[in-house]
């Protein structure tokens, strides 16, 4: 079966109104790595300021969010870009269903990142915010027909052709978010592409962050929550076939 030419029309046609709340993990640098360079609160601030001056620009409809949740909008990704974002298309947020899914997806990239640095055998363990935000809005779920039948397109493991081609259709579409199933989670689950800021209900995560130590091995991703919660992703299923 031949991978189709998605139309904007034919896109929006399969659009649904969806609420839901998604999960992202990013490492807990964001306060610790200024306060280090400085002696006081106040140095702390001014340092802030001056790094905020020196950020590419954020859109206009991003300006009024929290910083967590604009952070993707902001940055261009490395080449190839990342599942529906080349380097030049305009910022995507992942979420996805759960802390364990978001914990699959951040794992992978972290073991991705110790196969690829020479010397390098462990990484951590380093310590990390899981957030939750509530987003609400024009979404297509590509688990679901149409879609689902160019499943293999969707979730293949390197290849972003079709996935970031068919998110520049979702854009012109007016679809706010993605849904699709997680690649790498060893178990069904989804996750989320948030193609803009407007699909935020609120301006803000959720008050109730949890934090991870997360320790990557050449042969599993461990994290490690306080209270001795922890997930356990052996690398081996991410080996490329």
């Amino acid at each position: 079966m031949s991978f189709p030419t998605w139309t904007p029309d034919a896109v929006s046609s399969e659009a649904r109104l969806r609420t839901e709340r998604i999960w992202r993990i990013v490492e807990s640098q964001h306060i610790a790595s200024t306060m280090k360079l400085v002696d006081t609160l106040a140095e702390q601030e001014l340092l802030e300021d001056i790094l905020e001056q020196s950020k590419p620009p954020l859109l206009p409809a991003a300006r009024e969010f929290d910083y967590l949740l604009t952070a993707p909008f902001r940055y261009i990704p490395f080449h190839p870009g990342s599942r529906f974002r080349s380097p030049t298309d305009p910022g995507v947020f992942y979420g996805a269903e759960s802390v364990r899914t978001a914990a699959a997806e951040v794992g992978y990239w972290r073991w991705k990142f110790l196969q690829e640095t020479e010397g390098l055998e462990r990484l951590g363990p380093v310590s990390h915010t899981a957030f939750s935000v509530a987003i609400h809005g024009r979404c297509v779920d590509l688990r679901l027909p149409p879609f689902d039948r160019w499943e293999a397109e969707w979730m293949h493991p390197s290849d972003y052709g079709a996935t970031q081609a068919f998110g520049r259709t979702a854009r012109e579409a007016g679809i706010e978010t993605i849904i699709y199933r997680s690649v790498r989670a060893p178990e069904p689950s989804w996750c989320a592409a948030v193609l803009t800021p407007t699909a935020f209900s609120t301006k803000e995560p959720d008050s109730a962050m949890q934090t991870w130590h997360l320790v990557v091995t050449g042969t599993e991703a461990i994290w490690r929550r306080e209270h001795s919660e922890t997930f356990s992703f052996p690398t081996a299923r991410w080996e490329a076939p």
